[in-house]
């Protein structure tokens, strides 16, 4: 017969490991949704031709940051998710603030790329305002719809979840981005190329990283 306090203490090794595991698991998420954000800021920068459409390079990896939210909205819950956005916002603005201040350093004489840095880099605060308005206007809807369907319709079918609440978010980031970052940089008919581009290629992602949602279980927080 098993002693009760043996019984205890191996209740209590399973619950430390599983709380460890679920503090892996949120460190993981949080620093995956940050980095792509950042990252998708940068690579925006870039604005490319492919297959007859007009792309800015941070849509290849801004996506991610969709499905990303909805999983730190499962494993954390809506509060959490909505923090994680407001956070990231002030991270890209923060360097925005970053590059602008090393643009106005004095330069080496030895250093020859100033003019190459100032001109990719310089333009990164209109990037990063777009950036900061689409991501938290159309995230904070996609936290608002994922929270309703999944409190007020369904918690079945995790896969609806993710898309409908994309559906809504993806064309609204799209449009506010486009409009915001190149409109009087650009002909409106690149500006429209690179809106289609959005939709797309961020519908397309949400497809692909749809199975990422079944990973582990949802919070409590997701009945507030």
């Amino acid at each position: 017969m098993e002693h009760p306090l043996q019984n205890e203490s191996c209740q209590l090794l399973a619950a430390n490991d599983m709380q460890k595991k679920f503090l892996r698991t949120s460190c993981i998420l949080i620093a995956l949704y940050t980095g792509a954000q950042i990252f998708a800021d940068i690579g925006s920068l870039k604005v490319a031709f492919i297959a007859g459409f007009s792309v800015d390079c941070g849509t290849f990896i801004y996506p991610f940051t969709f499905t990303l939210r909805d999983m730190v909205h499962k494993k954390l819950g809506k509060s959490c998710a909505r923090t994680l956005i407001i956070v990231c916002a002030f991270l890209n603005l923060l360097m925005a603030a970053f590059f602008a201040l090393v643009t106005a350093l004095p330069v080496d004489p030895t250093w020859t790329l100033q003019a190459e840095w100032a001109a990719i880099l310089g333009p990164v605060w209109r990037i990063v305002i777009a950036s900061i308005c689409a991501e938290t206007v159309s995230e904070l809807i996609d936290t608002e719809i994922y929270h309703l369907w999944v409190t007020k319709v369904t918690k079945k079918h995790l896969w609806s979840r993710v898309l409908v609440s994309n559906a809504v978010s993806i064309p609204v980031d799209s449009l506010i981005f486009s409009m915001i970052a190149f409109v009087g940089t650009m002909e409106m008919s690149a500006v429209i190329s690179i809106f289609w581009a959005n939709v797309i290629i961020k519908g397309l992602v949400t497809l692909i990283s749809i199975p990422a949602i079944y990973i582990g279980k949802d919070s409590p927080e997701m009945e507030k």
